[in-house]
């Protein structure tokens, strides 16, 4: 019983951390209908300059300042990279996020040499503690009420605030949302913002608890992020959530049987199935083209 416990919260612990990466990814494809292949990395950049930035200053400074960078970092990525395409072929975009991807590893490898780097000890949420006579830590218990309270903020925003009635008129149609005077750049960055704050807190959480970081290190929750994103139906934030919530719990469940190499596996697999079954996920509604 006390092995089912500590899987299943480990297992909604890794889940809150994919979801807050998963967001991101949903929020762009609302709006952008652009898969950000390099979201991952930027959960990655935000674990680096933690680790950097706490060899030279305190955590109570080093924590916020990783915020703002990583928010600065999401903002000059859509300027940079996405922004100058916005008229240009689907493709176009998509390879250029592949491009900043790569470009972010690429940038990585060289700053660390490619070493393993420690993440540092937060305090308070790196501590540990018992639940039902299971030995854990306090992120797996802080990271769930984390998500489920940036959710419940974020969905009022877009419900509540002329910014998020903005965010969902361009979800909805981005050229009659330009011709009503709403500026679509302001509106994009802001989700990218957005979406980049959210991967940096995912990293704090996420690195607390497997606290080595190389420079691949967002890779594989970058794409297990995406298929939660897929999964939950891709542009619906509670989708993306339990999606992720989901795929957390099975892979940590995986993990501690004798099938333990499947675990990663077992995701894409799952992506496929829901592709062939449900291409819109659980809460994705079907897009029909007028003629």
């Amino acid at each position: 019983m006390e092995f089912f416990i500590s899987q299943i919260l480990s297992g909604i612990s890794v889940g809150g951390q994919y979801a807050l990466i998963a967001i991101g990814y949903t929020m762009v494809y609302g709006i952008l209908r652009l898969i950000n292949f390099a979201h991952g990395d930027v959960f990655m950049v935000a674990g680096l300059m933690m680790i950097y930035l706490s060899a030279s200053m305190p955590l109570y400074i080093s924590v916020p300042v990783v915020l703002i960078l990583t928010v600065l970092l999401g903002f000059l990525i859509e300027r940079a990279a996405y922004k100058p395409l916005r008229s240009a072929p689907r493709m176009s975009v998509m390879i250029s996020a592949i491009g900043v991807s790569y470009l972010l590893q690429n940038v990585a490898l060289y700053v660390t040499g490619g070493q393993p780097t420690t993440y540092p000890a937060i305090p308070f949420i790196s501590k540990p503690v018992n639940i039902f006579g299971v030995p854990t830590q306090w992120v797996t218990i802080i990271t769930p009420v984390m998500v489920i309270i940036l959710v419940v903020l974020l969905t009022m925003l877009i419900n509540h605030t002329k910014v998020g009635m903005a965010m969902r008129a361009v979800a909805k149609d981005f050229e009659a949302s330009q011709l009503m005077g709403i500026k679509i750049n302001s509106i994009i960055s802001i989700t990218f913002i957005i979406g980049s704050f959210l991967a940096a807190v995912g990293s704090i959480l996420y690195f607390t608890k497997y606290p080595t970081v190389v420079p691949t290190s967002g890779a594989m929750p970058g794409l297990k992020a995406f298929v939660a994103a897929v999964f939950g139906g891709i542009g619906s934030i509670p989708g993306a959530v339990i999606g992720a919530f989901i795929i957390g719990v099975c892979e940590t469940i995986i993990k501690g049987t004798a099938f333990t190499v499947f675990s990663d596996a077992f995701t894409f697999a799952l992506l496929i199935v829901i592709l062939v079954v449900k291409p819109t996920g659980l809460f994705g509604e079907r897009a029909t083209d007028k003629v």
